[in-house]
């Protein structure tokens, strides 16, 4: 079985994931459920295509959500 890690930011209204998840995958949602979900299809695929890999994966999703907020008054 392999590992990968899958770093989800969120940014400007949206969850994504970074060039640093396997393979380079990119996708978004608006919803960090749906990204997630989005992530579980698309990564067998993404792998079995550039890496010939067909076997288990285990996906860790690791997420970072940084908001500025307004000084208080």
């Amino acid at each position: 079985m392999k590992t990968f890690t899958i770093k989800m930011m969120w940014d400007d209204g949206y969850w994504h994931t970074g060039t640093e998840s396997p393979l380079n995958m990119t996708l978004e949602s608006k919803s960090y459920d749906k990204l997630v979900e989005r992530v579980r299809i698309a990564a067998p695929e993404i792998i079995e295509l550039n890496t010939g890999y067909t076997g288990p994966i285990e996906l860790v999703f690791v997420s970072e959500r940084v908001e500025t907020l307004a000084e208080a008054v």
